[in-house]
């Protein structure tokens, strides 16, 4: 499941407010557990450490569950989401062809790791296991269009173009 949707910043207040609003929907039940998660993140781009609290209290289910569910599947998100998001494939062609090297480029030049957002907010950057690119690789997506044939030096020059 990939997130698309670009949330505007908004208040904690007002992400309690959604996150309630979700809950409430889904009658409390902890059976629902990853469809309430999902459903806040559709709405808020993540799932924020206070909607996670408020899960957890009002399924009457551990924090350390919530979190372990949110930790074990790739497609939630813990951050708040960047304007840009920066999918670097790691498959298996790309991976031998250098995009180890590409990742940590992109780590160093923005000081972000995978499932994280830049401080401020430009960029999201994930990383995926394949982007049917295999022999275009290296290969890398910023807003689901895919570029080939990369190296540390020419991301680098793609990604200025979204600053």
């Amino acid at each position: 499941m990939q997130q698309t949707t670009q949330q505007a910043t908004i208040s904690p207040e007002d992400e309690t407010l959604k996150a309630v609003e979700i809950i409430e929907n889904q009658e409390h039940d902890a059976k629902n557990l990853v469809k309430i998660l999902q459903e806040i993140q559709k709405e808020l781009g993540y799932v924020p450490e206070n909607a996670q609290r408020l899960v957890a209290e009002k399924t009457r289910v551990p924090v350390s569950k919530i979190y372990g569910i949110l930790s074990f599947y790739n497609f939630f998100r813990l951050y708040p989401p960047g304007r840009h998001r920066i999918n670097i494939c790691l498959g298996t062609a790309c991976y031998v062809k250098g995009s180890k090297n590409i990742l940590n480029k992109i780590e160093d030049a923005y000081n972000i790791l995978p499932g994280q957002t830049t401080k401020d907010r430009k960029f999201s950057l994930d990383t995926v296991r394949c982007l049917g690119c295999c022999a275009l690789a290296p290969v890398m997506a910023v807003d689901g269009n895919v570029y080939a044939r990369n190296n540390p030096t020419k991301v680098l020059e793609i990604l200025k173009k979204f600053t």
